[in-house]
């Protein structure tokens, strides 16, 4: 217990120390927000891997898909490396670099507002990002919880609550580039975490080729006379395991605390190297952590719930209970790096989404500080510092929210997340995507979209999840590439020469 207490002390001081030390760069809004889009290419991979992967993957999905999907659930981290890091990096990245910082966009909503010439759509966008953020935060608390009441037998409430208050304390004080920094750190223990857990488990099975013949004796679901269904490449339910892959991997397309880590990136060079760095980081990361929740049913059936369903949360740790006292040590400094850099992200993505978007989103009222075509500097830095405030005080407010409902979790981590990234992605990946590569792409059909993904995800909630809430997240998101394009075929164009000016970027480029 010393050893596990010192652990997290030291790493909880560092977490803390580094948003001490990045101060400085948060004083005005594009530094608090973006790091000032000077972030080099190890720091923005690492910052987009940890928000990536929390506590939601490592005890939420790796345990309840490892345990319907066996080995077969490895494919999710498959297609999480590939789908969601490499060709997210290569079809997003320089793109979205170019064009944010061309029509001096800070967040995902300003960029609809700005690339489609709507004040309304930045509003609505701010809006949805601001609510269906906050189930997957409450998603990343219960899992981060659940492990630390396994390893130090701290009640889930309290380690909730802690969470939250260290989370915001080195957000509010250094804002993103605090963030990049701590998900660099939280990042290295999660490399060497995974693959340390992952060799110690294994070695309580006698090894990864003893632990494979013990999954393929294990009798179907379905079907129980068929025995070797958990140890095949495609395992028992190839088609939902393909819903699941692609929620949790073209998701992060959409996805505003994801896509705003290319904003921020110093330049086209750094993109490519972060495009290497972020693959390996997700293979290893992700690949591990499914490949982990693969062996789940060698470790006995988790408890029941009162409404009769299987506990899914409690199976990775119960997987883990039983290592030795160090190495519990670092599956918590795992859990925690991973929970506490998705947090992060989180807090910093919706308090800057609702002040940018929100509360400041007309700029004519800083043109009232113009005088003869200059803004007085003075003037100028008080906004500066108005904006910074306001989103240090909607972080507190955004993390108590989500800290509620984290308190009373509705339902299981997976479905959580279900709901959020179903709801995100499906309203924004595609206009935001053909945005950057189409100028056909109309005001209406965007609307459109926001109304698709939104209802199509709280329509399927309120109805009780007659389809579940992972394949209705990846119903919703590819049903955008229709909708947007459909739509835009007979809804009114946007004028030329705006399209065109902005287009201009990538002639620069």
């Amino acid at each position: 217990m010393l050893i596990k207490i010192l652990l997290t002390l030291v790493f909880l001081a560092v977490m803390v120390g580094v948003g001490l030390y990045q101060r400085k760069t948060a004083k005005s809004v594009e530094g608090f927000v973006l790091g000032g889009r000077n972030v080099g290419p190890w720091l923005t991979a690492f910052a987009y891997g940890t928000s990536y992967f929390s506590a939601v993957v490592f005890v939420g999905y790796a345990g309840q898909f490892g345990w319907k999907y066996g080995l077969s659930s490895s494919w999710i981290g498959i297609g999480n490396a590939i789908i969601g890091s490499l060709l997210a990096w290569i079809l997003l990245g320089r793109r979205t670099k170019i064009m944010t910082q061309h029509i001096q966009s800070k967040t995902m909503p300003d960029f609809f507002g700005t690339r489609y010439n709507s004040q309304g759509l930045r509003v609505a966008a701010s809006i949805i990002a601001f609510v269906f953020l906050i189930p997957y935060t409450a998603g990343v608390y219960k899992g981060i919880s659940t492990l630390f009441e396994m390893g130090f037998g701290i009640t889930y409430e309290y380690c909730a609550v802690i969470m939250a208050i260290l989370t915001a304390i080195y957000v509010i004080l250094g804002g993103y580039k605090a963030t990049a920094v701590n998900d660099f750190i939280q990042g290295i223990i999660m490399l060497f975490g995974i693959v340390a857990v992952i060799m110690a488990v294994l070695n309580q099975q006698g090894g990864l080729s003893q632990a494979i013949d013990k999954m393929s004796l294990l009798a179907s679901d379905a079907d129980p006379s068929q025995n070797g269904k958990f140890a095949t490449l495609f395992g028992p339910d190839p088609w939902n395991l393909l819903g699941v892959v692609i929620l949790t991997s073209l998701g992060t397309w959409g996805l505003p605390q994801m896509v705003g880590k290319f904003y921020s990136i110093t330049d086209e060079a750094a993109i490519k190297r972060g495009t290497i760095i972020s693959t390996i980081f997700a293979l290893v990361v992700a690949g591990g952590c499914y490949f982990l929740g693969g062996f789940g049913r060698l470790f006995g059936t988790p408890a029941t719930l009162p409404n009769g369903r299987l506990d899914f949360d409690s199976i990775v740790p119960k997987m883990l209970e039983t290592l030795p006292d160090a190495l519990i040590g670092l599956v918590v400094l795992l859990v925690l790096s991973a929970s506490m850099s998705t947090l992060a992200s989180l807090v910093l993505t919706s308090s800057s989404t609702m002040t940018l978007d929100l509360i400041y989103r007309d700029k004519k009222s800083e043109e009232n500080e113009v005088i003869e075509g200059e803004i007085i500097a003075e003037n100028a830095e008080k906004i500066e510092k108005r904006k910074v405030v306001v989103m240090r005080t909607l972080i507190v407010f955004f993390i108590v929210i989500s800290l509620m409902i984290a308190l009373n979790p509705p339902t299981f981590i997976a479905q959580l997340m279900g709901i959020s990234w179903g709801a995100l992605a499906g309203a924004f990946l595609a206009p935001f995507m053909l945005g950057l590569y189409w100028k056909g792409v109309t005001t209406a059909s965007v609307w459109a979209c926001f109304a698709w993904g939104v209802g199509i995800t709280v329509a399927n909630m309120l109805l009780g999840n007659p389809i579940s809430p992972i394949n209705c997240g990846a119903i919703a998101m590819i049903g955008g590439f229709v909708v947007v394009p459909l739509v835009s075929v007979f809804t009114k164009k946007m004028p030329a020469e705006i399209v065109n000016e902005i287009w201009k970027c990538y002639k620069k480029a």
